[in-house]
């Protein structure tokens, strides 16, 4: 029995570190600085840390769920992130299904490399489904201001996230973070994104139309 709660406790202390680790990458410096890719392109929100703490807490918090093997009610608890809904969850959650199938036959497989797979996909998924807005946004102020046919911006943006442009990794990540403020109710922290987001994004549209022009 004792040696059982050992394990467990070190296991709950290693997917704590992975929450930190997961969620912090490539998004999150510390003390309210908010980064892109690298660091190299950075911006400090006040009170981000406080969102990404919030974060935090939504998988530390129910990680009972996931170390009972309830994946599906441990993702429904995510339904409270603006754009995630019951279907989206689904989708993560039949994704996640077809990955498990194919790595069970693997070695070495534990419930620390399982948690990743499961924070991975949250949090691409959350990601990914809001940045599209602001790349949407990208494209009509493009087509507002010129002729360039919406083949040749695809093209262009293509080629900035190829090189992992610092205001294409800035933008996504205001993005996230404007999606995690609104989705805790931190109404100033959502509109100074929002502000920051138009900033990055007209530099995308100034950048692309001048090599067009």
């Amino acid at each position: 029995m004792v040696f059982r709660c050992v394990t467990i406790k070190n296991v709950l202390e290693q997917l704590y570190e992975g929450t930190d680790n997961l969620i912090n990458q490539q998004f999150y410096k510390g003390k309210d600085i908010i980064i892109g890719r690298t660091p190299e392109v950075s911006l400090k929100i006040s009170n981000s840390g406080q969102i990404v703490r919030k974060f935090k807490d939504l998988f530390n918090q129910n990680l009972n769920l996931f170390l009972e093997g309830k994946y599906l009610e441990f993702l429904k608890l995510f339904k409270r992130i603006k754009g995630i809904d019951e279907n989206y969850i689904r989708e993560i959650y039949q994704d996640l299904q077809l990955k498990f199938e194919s790595i069970k036959e693997a070695e070495n497989i534990n419930t620390v490399i399982i948690y990743t797979l499961v924070l991975n996909s949250l949090i691409s998924s959350i990601r990914d489904l809001n940045f599209g807005d602001a790349i949407r946004e990208v494209k009509k102020r493009i087509l507002k201001k010129s002729n360039i046919h919406e083949t040749t911006i695809q093209e262009e943006l293509d080629m900035l996230f190829m090189k992992n442009d610092n205001n294409i990794s800035i933008l996504y990540n205001i993005s996230y973070l404007d999606t995690l403020a609104e989705s805790f109710n931190y109404k100033k922290v959502a509109h100074i994104c929002k502000i920051q987001k138009s900033k990055f994004i007209n530099r995308i549209v100034r950048r692309i139309i001048s090599s067009n022009n």
